[in-house]
């Protein structure tokens, strides 16, 4: 466990320091405090907490846990990591690696008895493997997972991996070994794959052998989150404000989406590898696998985080939770900031002004040049779009721009263009793409590829 070196200073400062982490060519911002900027993205309540050289130099939350109630966030109020599941899941099928009872190349369903991927046309030459779970390069299907209503009947992974859940079966698309694709659906077989070898449920397997060394002694990968967790749990709110049903969603998807924390005991997992990176000796991972896991492949993905030269981290996106982590490599600082929201721009705020005050690498603020394009120029690309296997967005023309709705987690916001057929947020500064592949409009935003079907 981390120790606390009480930075407060440095805390108020950067506090009263957010901004937008972009800014439209000739136009200026002026720093707001993180409270005025959660009041002005409709944002319930952020929590933080920032190490150097794995000590806590500060923690602090903002907001409320629950609007209904008035109940504030504290630094041991949990979030859902969301996606940040992945890389600490990664910690455990690594660690099965080291003591040599899987093979990080080796075909995934000789380790699988209950369920196995389905041979195809794209398995004939080339098998998924751990290593292309891990880096998304394994040709699997099912991007993200949109969780289930707490209380409602929660189907188990054989289920969800078959299609019998919300989302479709995961299979083999393309060959394995080829281009990058995130792949929810991938790290699902990764848990599958977990709960086997270790022969005990995927939740105990990581608390005993992750969770635990690590002492995030209030985290869970428990899905429906256990009822001594729930006095401690953020409720979840959509964009628009809405309470989310059953206050929170359920992940059977725990390795892809299910890990409940707080920054505070997340920051124990991003601190162990960082100091193994820095040539702090082994940690929950001997020197060699940390190396391997932070070796960057396409998309700057390696063995479970996002990696560049400078940071390794990973973003996260449940309903109603959104979170991000970052550890700056050369210098020994990382940063967790998660919300109770599907709105997510002031977590990237929040990391610019951090970045602002230590100095630290990789967060500039963007500038961005507008174009300005007609109505007809603009109308192109209107229409509804099938995000992957998430949902819709509907895209409409707006004031100088466009306007997305969606009936998912994607916030609804405004885009202004920078080229004919690219936008970015006015929110957050987040770009989209369009593009025609054979007669058929396409968008990208983020990593969700979706064709317009209207």
């Amino acid at each position: 466990m981390s120790r606390s070196l009480n930075d407060q200073k440095a805390l108020d400062r950067i506090a009263r320091d957010l901004r937008p982490t972009f800014t439209v060519e000739g136009e200026s911002t002026d720093s707001q405090h993180v409270a005025n900027r959660l009041r002005h993205h409709g944002i319930p309540a952020l929590s933080v907490a920032f190490a150097v050289d794995g000590e806590i130099a500060w923690h602090a939350a903002w907001g409320l846990a629950d609007i209904e109630t008035s109940r504030p966030a504290d630094h041991e109020t949990l979030f859902m990591a969301a996606s940040i599941s992945k890389p600490v899941s990664a910690i455990r099928a690594l660690q099965l690696v080291e003591d040599e009872r899987v093979d990080l190349d080796r075909n995934i369903n000789d380790y699988l008895t209950r369920w196995q991927v389905p041979d195809n046309e794209y398995t004939t030459k080339e098998k998924v493997t751990l290593r292309r779970i891990l880096n998304h390069t394994a040709g699997l299907t099912v991007w993200g997972f949109p969780g289930y209503e707490n209380g409602s009947e929660i189907p188990s992974v054989e289920d969800v991996l078959d299609g019998k859940g919300k989302t479709p079966a995961v299979r083999v698309y393309k060959e394995p070994g080829g281009d990058w694709q995130y792949s929810g659906g991938g790290y699902t077989v990764l848990q599958l794959m977990i709960e086997e070898v270790d022969e005990t449920s995927f939740a105990s397997s990581l608390e005993a052998n992750v969770l635990t060394p690590l002492g995030m002694a209030s985290s869970t990968f428990t899905n429906p989150l256990p009822t001594t967790h729930h006095a401690l749990a953020a409720t979840a709110y959509r964009s628009n404000g809405n309470r989310v049903d059953g206050d929170w969603p359920v992940y059977p998807e725990m390795a892809a989406a299910g890990l409940w924390t707080t920054p505070s005991e997340l920051i124990e997992y991003a601190n162990d590898v960082l100091r193994v990176d820095r040539g702090g000796g082994n940690g929950l991972l001997d020197a060699a696998t940390v190396a391997l896991m932070l070796m960057p492949g396409d998309d700057d993905q390696g063995l479970g985080p996002v990696v560049t030269e400078e940071t390794f981290g990973h973003t996260g996106a449940d309903e109603g939770f959104r979170a991000q982590f970052v550890a700056w490599r050369r210098s020994g600082h990382t940063l967790v900031a998660m919300v109770n929201s599907d709105t997510n721009a002031i977590l990237a705020e929040f990391i610019h002004a951090v970045a602002r005050e230590y100095d630290l690498p990789g967060f500039d603020q963007d500038v961005k040049r507008l174009v300005v394009l007609d109505e007809a120029e603009r109308s192109v690309w209107v229409g509804r779009y099938e995000m992957a296997d998430l949902g819709t967005v509907t895209i409409t023309a707006a004031d100088e721009g466009l306007k997305t709705t969606s009936d998912f987690g994607i916030q609804d916001d405004a885009w202004r263009p920078f080229a004919r057929d690219r936008y970015f947020s006015t929110t957050t500064g987040q770009e989209i793409a369009f593009e025609t592949v054979d007669g058929k409009a396409r968008v990208t935003i983020g990593e969700v590829v979706g064709e317009r079907s209207e």
